[in-house]
């Protein structure tokens, strides 16, 4: 079955030629199925490059899922048009009283500031305390996890020595964990961060467990034991360019920025870089959807 998305999103055309099914809300209301609703708060600055990478990966599951576009209030986005945001996007006041089925909150270009300096701060701690009750499941990545830990669980990001940049090889703790059903035991995720969250800290925290990590790049994914709330340091979603692009982006800027690690072939930056993590990447969006969303939500919410 397909995603359920407004027909003039710029991201359908894409998603066609890649012959990902989708379905526009006039189909979606003639078929007598109880679908699946997401919200996504989308806080990354090139909204529609994050709209395409995330809906490629909702769309590939036999469940109908339809989408809502979250952005902030008090924040105003400058990467992305005032006509997409106004016309595919809703703020918390119009769905505060909805309950959804499946959240994901992404990551954010903020690293460098504390969390209570994010001017949207206030606003991003009423959604997360508002998901605890209105919300199946939430999956955060990057910049949200370490916001959620932060929030929930109270476990502080810290500043690294240098840029975790690139794409690094990951271990699971627990092969029978239902997240990873299809995964190897060894896979490999892309990472574009300046701080982490200390794996001390997770593993003495009683409400959460570190479900995989890696030598290089740290705490990758965590899980609450009430299976509520999945938080990913990496980038899953990433297409096989974006960290090329962020690459050029920084030298563009004049940063002193090293080439990211295990990525480009023969790190020539000229060469095309593979995608060697979109298999792992498909099978735990599928995994979400199907074992800590469809099968924990109820069937009508009261």
């Amino acid at each position: 079955m397909p995603i359920n998305i407004p027909k003039q999103l710029p991201a359908v055309e894409a998603l066609k030629q890649e012959n990902i099914f989708v379905m526009d809300e006039d189909r979606a209301r003639t078929q007598d199925i109880r679908p699946l609703n997401i919200v996504i708060l989308n806080l990354m600055p090139e909204k529609e490059k994050t709209e395409l990478q995330l809906l490629r990966l909702l769309g590939n599951t036999p469940l109908q899922v339809n989408i809502t576009f979250l952005k902030m209030t008090t924040h105003t986005s400058k990467n992305v048009s005032k006509s997409h945001l106004d016309t595919f996007y809703t703020i918390f006041e119009n769905i505060k009283n909805r309950r959804f089925d499946g959240m994901i909150i992404t990551g954010a270009p903020i690293e460098h500031l504390a969390f209570e300096e994010v001017n949207y701060w206030q606003e991003m701690t009423e959604i997360m305390e508002w998901s605890k009750q209105h919300v199946t499941s939430v999956l955060h990545i990057c910049w949200g996890a370490q916001a959620a830990l932060y929030y929930h669980y109270g476990i502080t990001k810290q500043e690294l020595p240098e840029k975790c940049f690139g794409v690094y090889e990951h271990r699971i703790t627990d092969p029978t964990i239902k997240l990873f059903r299809g995964f190897d035991d060894v896979f490999r995720a892309p990472h574009s961060r300046h701080t982490g969250v200390s794996i001390e800290e997770i593993q003495k925290n009683p409400e959460i467990s570190l479900l995989s990590d890696s030598d290089d790049a740290g705490a990758f994914i965590i899980l609450s034991n009430d299976k509520k709330h999945i938080m990913i340091t990496g980038h899953l979603e990433y297409d096989a360019i974006t960290l090329a692009e962020e690459y050029q982006r920084d030298l563009d800027k004049g940063l002193n920025i090293e080439m990211p690690r295990n990525y480009f072939p023969n790190n020539d930056k000229k060469e095309q870089p593979p995608n060697s993590w979109r298999s792992h990447t498909h099978l735990l969006f599928t995994n979400w959807l199907n074992y800590y969303v469809y099968q924990q939500t109820p069937f009508e919410w009261d």
